[in-house]
Parts: structure tokens; sequence; C-alpha cells
């Protein structure tokens, strides 16, 4: 472990003795990835990219990159452009398998793998032969990426449980003008429900957030739930998306079939663009299928969403669908930014919460913490209480956590926002005809 830091720690001084040496620079990727760091070695190949756009290898390596984390439209975008221009490797072949695989497009997957086989027989060891069913016999679950008909008909549903979050928006730093919004449309519509039906308003609906990553959209929507007494079910992609073809649409229906079943109840999608990209981005069939059935059970057409509460996250609400900002669906969006100074100054107070302090100014650190999100003051308390606690090891004496302590802490940590307003800023200026980002312009002041 320790020669693998100081190989990274050497490749970095000499990246910057010789910033621009792409193949330095390279292999400081590639050995970033090695170590299981790919955030970190996504950097280095994009720095890389920006020096050499048409290097192949680095393209290969940022889209293992964003595959290690998830971020599969974008590897996909990325090896599908490395295919066009010749690149058609094993390892590349593979890799574009994978992600294949995990989009849903299950038969082009095995089409993919087959080539990157031809060419590497020691592929025959690769997890993917299991998966996808290589040459497997006729009386196997899977057949060269076909499921049988028994497991087709048992596809894998969700089991979802049900949390009861003692949470309330007391537990919110910050947030009122968001949280006011949640009142309006899900709490009110619960606890004055005679009013709402004299009217003909129905109980339930759907809320959108977006916003930097960290600044607490998903505590937020845990705190409606138990602000309103109602059960929560967050739901992830994993939950949903499924290899097999129909399975997603399933676990879909099933998740808000559960919902529905044990109203009231705050249906939670985090990240949501994953599920409800735009179709028009979308190559693959099997996404617009999903999508169709997101939007058909938001609608309620078969079943009554009546005392199902919907919010949803995501941190790129442009890559959204249109058809789920219609009116009945997400028709309320709301921008979630960094928490304001007296926000700050809340979350800080949350965070120190059974905490041994010491008379903590949070008014003033408020003021040091600008641009931080929530995520960013939890890591600025953490760094201090760590500090504390390598005190504590030597001295033997435990001390409590002083303003100092805190704003020490404040200087090392870094905005994590700063990144996301950057894209968010071209939206709003560029791509803003019906005046969805106008709230980003205001918090920017443009």
């Amino acid at each position: 472990m320790s020669s693998n830091y100081d190989a990274i720690q050497a490749l970095r001084q000499a990246l910057r003795v010789s910033p621009d040496n792409v193949p330095l620079r390279q292999h400081l990727a590639d050995t970033l990835m090695g170590q299981g760091e790919p955030e970190a070695a996504e950097r280095e190949y994009v720095q890389a990219l920006n020096l050499d756009s048409k290097n192949v290898q680095l393209k290969v390596g940022l889209a293992r990159a964003f595959y290690q984390q998830g971020k599969d439209s974008q590897a996909l975008v990325l090896i599908e452009d490395v295919l066009k221009q010749g690149e058609t490797s094993a390892a590349t072949l593979t890799l574009h398998s994978r992600l294949l695989l995990r989009s849903g497009a299950v038969e082009k997957s095995v089409e993919q793998f087959r080539r990157a086989l031809a060419q590497d027989s020691t592929l025959q060891d690769s997890d993917l032969v299991e998966q996808l069913g290589i040459n497997a016999t006729h009386d196997a679950s899977v057949v060269e990426g076909r499921v049988r008909a028994e497991r087709s008909g048992s596809g894998q549903s969700v089991d979802k449980s049900i949390e009861r979050p003692n949470l309330t928006f007391a537990d919110v730093g910050g947030m009122e003008t968001v949280k006011e919004e949640i009142r309006l449309k899900i709490i009110y519509p619960l606890t004055h429900a005679e009013m709402y039906k004299a009217y003909g308003k129905a109980i339930g609906g759907g809320i959108l957030m977006y916003g930097p990553p960290g600044c607490g959209k998903t505590h937020l929507a845990r705190a409606t739930a138990g602000e309103i007494q109602a059960g929560f079910i967050a739901v992830g992609l994993n939950d949903i998306l499924d290899m097999w073809i129909g399975n997603s649409e399933k676990n879909l229906h099933d998740v808000f079939d559960r919902a529905r079943r044990n109203g009231p109840c705050v249906l939670f999608f985090d990240e949501v663009d994953a599920l409800a990209a735009s179709r028009s981005d979308l190559r693959q069939s099997g996404g617009r299928n999903i999508i169709n059935q997101f939007l058909s059970e938001l609608d309620g057409v078969q079943y009554s969403n009546e005392g199902v509460l919907i919010l949803a996250a995501t941190n790129a609400p442009w890559h959204l669908d249109s058809a789920f900002r219609r009116p009945g669906r997400f028709d309320r969006i709301l921008f979630v930014p960094p928490p304001d100074r007296p926000a700050r100054a809340a979350i800080l107070r949350l965070l120190c919460k059974g905490k041994p302090t010491e008379d903590i100014d949070f008014e003033f650190l408020g003021k040091k913490t600008e641009n931080l999100s929530g995520a960013d003051l939890q890591a600025l308390v953490d760094s201090a209480v760590e500090k504390k606690l390598q005190e504590a090891m030597k001295t033997g004496i435990p001390k409590p956590l002083t303003t100092k302590d805190l704003a020490n802490a404040a200087g090392v940590v870094k905005a994590s926002t700063r990144e996301w307003f950057g894209t968010a800023r071209n939206y709003a200026v560029h791509a803003n005809q019906d005046g969805t980002y106008d709230d980003i312009l205001k918090y920017l002041n443009l």
C-alpha cells in the first residue's frame, strides 16, 4: 500500500514539473484506476484529453473510469466514439459489452463480447460468459443472452421496506422556501384534507428537487415523511433496472404499487434523471419503455395515486425528459441551492449536537463557510473531530470542539458546488427559454 502511495505521489510531483506531459499524466491515471480510485483517475484523463483530444487510449481509460463510477451514459458515448475510430481491441469490446448489458441491450452485448472472445480466448474465464450464457446448454437459465421462459415469468421483483423516519423539518437547517413549497403540495393536503377536498383537490402529486450534490435533497425527503408521519420508500437505480427485458418496468410498477398500498407514503426517487432521461438521447428502446412506464405510473391511469406523495431529486434536470414536467406529474420544480449563511450556521449547530463543544460561535462559522454544501459542512465537522481525536490520543485528555477548531477545518475543506454551478450556468444562460432555470440565474446574480 505504501509503495503504491509513494508511486502516485512521485508521479504527481513529476507532473508539477511537467504538467503538459500526456504520457506521464496517462500513467498516473492508469495507476489510480489500478488502485481503485476512478474519480481521481477521471480528473487526470480529462486533463490529458484537454492536451491531446484525439488520443484513443485516453478515451478508453476515461470510459473505464466512468463505468467504475456508474456513469454509464457518458461511458457509452465515449466507447462508441472510440469504436467508430477503429479501436476494436478485446478490452474495448468487452467494456462496450458490459455497458450494453447494464443498459438492457443484452443481444448487442452478446454480439460485442463474442467479437472480443474471437480476439482473446482467455476471456472464457470472464464473468460475462456466465452472465450472457455464452455457449450455455439449452437447460441453463440463460442461453446466448436470452432468459428461459420460466425465469422470465418470475423475474426479480423489488422488495423495499417501508421506513418510518423520525426526522422532521426541525432537523433540516435552512431551506425555508423549499419547505414551504412541500408544505403546500404535500403536507397541507393531508393535515387539512377536508379543505382540499372541498375544492376538489386530490391528495398526492410530485415535486422535483434539483441542485448541486450534497445540499440535502435526500435528507429533506426523509424529513417530509417524518413531518406527516408517513411511510417512506427510497428508490435507487439498482432497485429498478434489470438486465432482463420487461423486468425493469415490472420493478417500477411494484414500487408504486407498494406505495399505494401503504398510503400515505412518500415515494422518493434519487438521481431520477437516470430513470427519466430525455428519450431523444436514448439509443436503446429498453430505456424508452422504462420512461413510458414511469409516466404511466405517475398519471395513475390504471391505479389511483391518492395518498402517494412523490419526491424526486436530480443534479442534472437538463437531462430529464420534458414529459415529466407536465402538470400532474412533476409539476413543481424546486431549486435546492447550497445553504445560505443562517442555514450554514443552523446545519453546523445540528451537526455538533451531541458532541463535546465549548462556546462555539456558529454565526461566525456561517460567514466563514461560504459556498459549502451540507455534505461539505459534514466533512468540515468530521475533519475537526479527527484533529481532536489525534490530540486526545497523544495527551490522553479529550477536549471539546471550539470555534477555532471548526474555523481551521473550514480553511481546508473545498466547496464541492463550484463545478456544478459551472455546468448549470451554461444551461441557465443558453437553454432557458421556458424560464425553468431562472432560480439559478437569480442565485448567481446574472
